[in-house]
């Protein structure tokens, strides 16, 4: 059997500023040059996607890095098809980290008739030959068990938690994180915990699919700068929309802290034109220019973590470790200061 010597980083056209992030984090954790494997992930004219390896890959540690996101189908089968490139090129193990886990919102029957496509998606990477996934803040944590492989789910809120502690020194007695929705309080409570914060709720009901009819805030808000804390943010009507609701309930101000900036449509003018004062997202997704030119949106790196979690990986360690402040403070250094 072939010895898994040094991790091997590819990469997709999905998030290349991510991958090339990480690899240069790893370089400087490894104290050696971590570059990016020679590749090409090309498309003929019909649009099929054709993907090329230079570099000898026989018995290597590979991971490739590549979010699903928009366009979800297109950067889904760049995954597929690299995996089986790899695969059939001899690699010792395969591992895809994917920051976006893109379909995660379909994870159950909602109605008759209606898939279940995160199951499906998850099927179709351990059937390409992928080993084992590497991901951020999955929309619903019991998606791990849709695949038979290992599945590492990392979370941005100890990341948030560094921000936050930074950013509002001095009047953290005053913060509250707000949950937009109920399914989200368990993701909300963690923050709030991190950051020793109370908890609030913005209940939401819908008259039809995409249209909130009344929003309701449980907890009192009042003098508080509220948090709004979430996965993803996509259209940004919910998350504007609950921004306004706060206000109206007393907080004297309200910043959103979303892992997955989507941002789709009318996101970034529905942004800009809130009320909320800030809304901060991680670079899971790579960000348009719309997004980094917005005012309002600030990105905070998630390659120290990754970078770290691929060691980990790869070296037989704890992932698990780097949910605690106590290991993610070190690789953030420099960047967050207590």
């Amino acid at each position: 059997m072939a010895t898994i010597n040094e991790p091997k980083l590819i990469s997709g056209n999905a998030n290349m500023p991510l991958a090339t992030s990480i690899a240069r984090r790893m370089s400087l954790h490894r104290g050696m040059s971590v570059g990016l494997v020679d590749a090409r992930v090309e498309r003929f004219n019909d649009g099929e996607i054709f993907v090329e390896v230079f570099e000898n890959v026989r018995g290597e540690d590979m991971f490739i890095i590549q979010p699903t996101s928009n366009p979800a189908n297109d950067n889904l089968m760049e995954l597929l098809i690299m995996t089986d490139a790899l695969r059939r090129s001899s690699a010792a193990r395969i591992t895809a980290v994917i920051p976006y886990f893109g379909y995660a919102r379909q994870d159950r029957r909602t109605k008759a008739r209606t898939p279940i496509s995160a199951k499906l998606v998850a099927n179709m990477m351990v059937e390409a030959g992928i080993e084992r996934i590497l991901t951020l803040d999955l929309h619903a944590a019991q998606i791990q068990g849709f695949f038979d492989i290992p599945v590492d789910n990392l979370y941005a809120s100890p990341i948030f938690a560094l921000d936050i502690l930074q950013q509002f020194k001095g009047s953290l007695n005053d913060m509250m994180v707000v949950s937009p929705d109920v399914g989200g309080v368990a993701r909300a409570r963690e923050l709030a915990k991190r950051i020793n914060a109370p908890l609030s709720i913005v209940d939401k009901r819908r008259e039809k699919p995409g249209e909130v009819a009344e929003m309701t805030v449980i907890g009192d808000v009042v003098g508080k700068k509220c948090i709004i804390v979430d996965d993803m943010c996509d259209t940004a009507g919910t998350l504007c929309k609950a921004a306004e609701v706060l206000l109206d309930n007393g907080a004297s101000e309200v910043h959103a802290y979303i892992t997955h900036g989507v941002m789709s449509g009318p996101a970034v003018d529905r942004v800009t034109n809130s009320v909320m004062k800030s809304l901060v997202i991680t670079d899971s997704i790579a960000p348009t220019d719309a997004v980094k030119n917005c005012p309002n949106i600030r990105i905070v790196p998630t390659a120290p973590m990754f970078a770290q979690a691929i060691l980990n990986i790869w070296n037989g360690t704890s992932v698990s470790s780097l949910f605690e402040t106590e290991t993610l403070s070190p690789i953030y250094e420099g960047m967050y200061r207590s």
